[in-house]
């Protein structure tokens, strides 16, 4: 027998150099500037995005993300199982959202205006690869979210052209309404979804300005129209018909507030345009939770109306809301409520392709992906390389399958986001600390906070698994007393600074309860959804492992790269 083949010292030293050089630069994170210094002008300034998005314009862009198609449809499907009870579901829900809108408005008001949202923020907090991994979900979950939303859009464009009878019954199938399906439903036409795509594309590649202006009337129109429905359906209220009020009880109510929490999605979108207001530091935060608490005015009062005209067990599956008012002999708000749906889902898609090019452009010129991506047109400053790729990523899936089938694995990235949005505030404030009086304690003082929070997560998916498959009322008891110990230790084990800006009341107790309720509705998602976190984590691993760690740059002064918005007088 011949001699048995031994590893050479030069192959295991290179595969030991490689594992040390993932691991270091895995770890990385991307330097903290103060606030003040994102006043800079680079020196280029033809080749920056521009500052012309006001506090108003602020609000319109996350109320025009957060309100989609789904208030004239989600409020009543709710309903019918929730029953009146469907407006404490918005309640809760909108609740759970505000104390994730308070981490986002201090993490918006602390870091430098720039390019990133949740992205920048992991980055800045924890490390490289986790940010890596933030973004892939959440642009997995913007790439199927827009391209589903398209083909609604579609859908409900050929519904409003059917109103009139040249196109009755003269628009196939593959234009519009659902697609053409070849190979046994793998491939599904649909026309008009890529045409809309390619239209709200070019309008984003001409401006800021411009595209703000679309989405500030779609916004406008479609909350005149909702205020237009919540005022004529109250006159047609029965308030007997609020009784009772939790028919099937608060179990229902609160399955029903886990439902409702996706209908708020999309007030982090005002994170995003950072680079874009002309006062981030200030107006930000009042944009994230202003536009939140828009949103929720407008779903109550939609469910109160809606459920005081129609007994909650008459109400319709498919579009509850106009069902409604034509059953009351009110057609014509009907046709509003199709209108409402049109702006709705075009705001919605407006933004969310805006938000994807966004994300994008901070991690070209933090290196993670290509250059091509940090590109800025010259004179649009707007990131048309970025904006064109997630045009054709959405316009393929949308004009060619049919995404719809694909919902139950969404939302995970809008958890995983604000989980770790979140948990950034917690770690941030750890830094400030240990950096400047506690450097020697400062390792094992931060371990010790981030287990703290993995133990808060792993309670809040547990408790949430123990309540999903209805275990016995002992065990989900256990999971909170945990998540309440891990809590505990966060208040007594670290120290915190307040930091510039506008802060998160109540920390670090309202992070903590945000990280536990966000994994609580991430084990409500379908199993499927689990899956898709897990390979894709993987992928992400992977791509990162043989690209983003060679190519990489946080601390490179190219990625941050301003210019002051226009005066009155320059314009």
């Amino acid at each position: 027998m011949g001699a048995q083949k031994t590893p050479s010292p030069s192959s295991s030293s290179s595969s030991s150099s490689w594992f040390s050089h993932f691991c270091s630069s895995a770890l990385r994170t991307k330097p903290i500037n103060s606030p003040l210094d994102t006043i800079l002008v680079s020196r280029n300034s033809t080749d920056a995005l521009v500052r012309r998005l006001g506090l108003l314009d602020l609000i319109l862009l996350g109320v025009g993300a957060s309100i989609g198609a789904g208030i004239f449809v989600v409020t009543g499907t709710v309903a019918r199982d929730a029953g009146p009870g469907v407006t404490l579901s918005f309640i809760l829900a909108g609740l759970s959202c505000v104390l994730n809108a308070l981490c986002y408005a201090e993490l918006a008001s602390r870091l430098p205006a720039v390019v990133g949202g949740a992205y920048l923020y992991t980055y800045s907090a924890f490390n490289e690869l986790t940010a890596f991994l933030v973004f892939g979900q959440l642009m997995i979950d913007y790439h199927i979210g827009a391209a589903s939303i398209a083909r609604s859009l579609a859908s409900y464009v050929v519904t409003i052209l059917e109103m009139f009878p040249v196109f009755k019954d003269n628009i196939p199938s593959w234009i519009g309404h659902g697609g053409e399906e070849f190979f046994g439903g793998t491939l599904s036409i649909n026309l008009l979804a890529p045409f809309l795509l390619a239209l709200l594309t070019v309008i984003l590649c001409l401006g800021v300005g411009e595209s703000s202006i679309v989405n500030s009337f779609m916004t406008v129109l479609k909350v005149i129209i909702v205020i237009i429905v919540i005022f004529v359906g109250a006159f047609e209220v029965d308030v007997s018909n609020w009784s009772p009020f939790a028919p099937h009880g608060v179990k229902e109510i609160l399955t029903g507030a886990t439902v409702v929490f996706f209908a708020y999605v999309g007030f982090d979108a005002v994170a995003n345009s950072a680079e874009e207001s002309r006062r981030p530091q200030r107006d930000l935060p009042l944009g994230i939770i202003g536009s939140l608490v828009i949103c929720i005015a407008l779903y109550i009062g939609v469910c109160l109306v809606l459920t005081g005209m129609v007994p909650y067990y008459l109400l319709g599956e498919d579009a509850p809301l106009a069902e409604a008012f034509t059953s009351k002999g009110l057609k014509y708000v009907s046709i509003l409520i199709s209108i409402g749906a049109v702006a709705g889902l075009t705001t919605t898609l407006l933004v969310g392709l805006y938000v994807q090019s966004r994300l994008y452009l901070g991690l070209g010129r933090d290196g993670l992906l290509p250059s091509l991506f940090s590109k800025v047109h010259p004179t649009r400053h707007t990131p048309i390389h970025s904006q064109v790729w997630v045009g054709i990523v959405a316009g393929t899936l949308g004009g060619l399958f049919n995404v719809h089938v694909l919902s139950h694995i969404l939302s995970v990235g809008a958890l995983t986001g604000y989980s770790v949005v979140s948990a950034c505030v917690l770690a941030l404030r750890w830094k400030d600390k240990t950096a400047s009086q506690f450097s020697s304690r400062w390792t094992s003082a931060w371990r010790e906070g981030v287990l703290c929070i993995v133990t808060v997560a792993c309670c809040g998916f547990a408790a949430g698994l123990f309540y999903r498959f209805s275990a016995s009322f002992i065990f989900l008891v256990v999971a909170v007393v945990i998540a309440i110990l891990a809590t505990a230790a966060l208040c007594c084990r670290q120290t915190y600074t307040n930091p510039p800006g506008f802060s998160c009341p109540g920390v670090p107790i309202v992070p903590a309860v945000c990280v536990f309720f966000n994994m609580f509705l991430f084990a409500q998602l379908h199993h499927e959804a689990w899956v898709r976190f897990v390979v894709l984590s993987i992928i992400m691993v992977g791509i990162y492992a043989f690209y983003g760690q060679y190519h990489a740059k946080p601390g490179s002064d190219e990625s941050i790269i301003y210019q002051r918005a226009p005066t009155e007088a320059t314009r």
